[in-house]
């Protein structure tokens, strides 16, 4: 019973990591075509993926300030 909990660990730390790895593909890319554009180097932060990865890099920010 015990190792069908770890499994389950295992499974949801598989599926963060594929997860992060998916976003941070699709940012690269966005990253990419604004170099092969021109663009100001902000500009791949105001598309989808750079969103999601600000959103997630200003989460510990926002718990601090909410538990203080």
């Amino acid at each position: 019973m015990e190792s069908v909990g770890c499994m389950l660990t295992l499974i949801k730390f598989a599926v963060v990591l594929i997860a992060a790895v998916l976003t941070g593909n699709w940012f690269l890319a966005e990253v990419r075509k604004t170099k092969i554009n021109r663009q100001p180097w902000y500009k791949a932060y105001l598309t989808a993926p750079g969103l999601i990865i600000l959103a997630a890099l200003s989460l510990p920010v926002v718990l601090w300030f909410i538990r203080r």
